[in-house]
């Protein structure tokens, strides 16, 4: 039987998740929720529109929400979904600050509900085959992500203070976790902005991020290059102990015994399906199953804290720490938060880094 769902947000995300929804037979479309009415209507025509996604969802007898707002309205998005009683499938990132990611965290814990972020770019069997790669080069000294690219999107992500690092870096950095089974635990980043670029904030970034185990992660990027653009996934190398694996983003890795069949990561099967295809698949069979999929709400957090890391970095100008950045979060959180019962679970817990198991 098919889950039905909710989508919050008919913009051009919302209308691309609308296409992954149509396509797979695991999941049905019961409503659109929008605060401008006519932009849902028109995303999905016959269907129950709303300004509200949970009581959308009540009305329609939908199981499950899909949060394609934008990145200010996630965290009431979602909180009200979950403390409704219903799992949650949201873009990234999880939160527009690091702060709100946190009370995401505690709330998924208060409702017993499934936070599951779409870190749509791991999903992708290419990045599965690296990191398979990466694994049989004995210790890595360093890895590195090349992302050059001249988007114009108009709305929100021109004016974003942080667009590369905030809407975009953040798959870089996900995936690099990813790859290197590893964790952040330092950052030093510089972020500047060109006198041709069309973002009203920083649209250029350097950052090098010390690794658990001793690697280093180095990402250097640009959101207004135009000419010899890379992929959207960017150009990847590792440097190991026994060699050297690379990826240009959309063909298949090089590396050591690249012609051996890798077989299946530590973490599961390659998905069935790319992209927010991907994510979807595998938040409905998780809900199906009671299983924990990757991109669950702990274990994204991590990623955002890079991103916010970072940002922290360039500001002060200084290296900072994974662990400060979370602890300072940790407490904006527990000052912060609204609902009695997530502020009493984040309360409970020993520290951020325990409670996602970076402690």
């Amino acid at each position: 039987m098919a889950l039905p769902v909710v989508l919050a947000g008919a913009g051009a995300m919302g209308r691309a998740w609308l296409a992954a929804i149509a396509a797979d037979p695991a999941v049905e479309l019961t409503g659109v929720a929008d605060l401008d009415l006519g932009t849902a209507r028109r995303a999905a025509p016959g269907l129950p529109v709303g300004t509200d996604v949970v009581a959308l969802a009540a009305q329609t007898g939908a199981r499950a929400v899909i949060d394609v707002t934008v990145p200010e309205a996630h965290h009431p998005v979602t909180t009200a979904a979950l403390l409704a009683g219903l799992p949650v499938l949201g873009e990234k990132p999880a939160a527009d600050t690091l702060a709100r990611a946190l009370s995401l965290c505690a709330a998924s814990e208060v409702s017993g509900q499934l936070f599951m972020v779409s870190q749509s770019r791991r999903w992708n069997p290419r990045l599965f085959r690296l990191r398979a790669m990466t694994a049989r080069l004995g210790g890595v000294a360093s890895a590195g992500t090349d992302f050059f690219r001249a988007p114009h999107f108009g709305g929100f992500r021109e004016q974003m203070a942080q667009p590369l690092l905030t809407d975009m870096a953040v798959h870089a950095f996900d995936a690099a976790r990813f790859v290197l089974a590893a964790e952040p635990v330092e950052v030093t980043c510089r972020t500047w902005n060109p006198s041709w670029s069309w973002y009203a904030g920083d649209a250029c970034a350097a950052a090098v991020f010390e690794m658990t185990g001793g690697a280093r992660y180095v990402y250097h990027g640009s959101w207004c290059t135009p000419g010899s653009e890379t992929s959207w996934n960017g150009v990847w190398r590792i440097n190991g102990e026994h060699g050297t694996a690379t990826w240009d983003g959309e063909s298949e890795p090089a590396g050591p015994a690249a012609d051996e069949p890798a077989g299946p990561p530590a973490d599961g099967p390659v998905p069935p399906s790319e992209g927010i295809a991907g994510a979807l698949r595998v938040f409905a069979d998780a809900l199906a199953t009671g299983t924990t999929p990757m991109g669950e709400i702990h274990e994204n957090v991590p990623s955002l804290a890079m991103v916010e890391a970072a940002i922290h970095s360039s500001d002060r100008g200084r290296p900072v720490t994974i662990g400060q950045v979370l602890d300072d979060a940790y407490a904006q959180a527990v000052t912060g938060e609204q609902q009695p019962d997530v502020r009493a679970a984040l309360r409970g817990w020993p520290s951020a880094r325990d409670r996602l198991g970076l402690g």
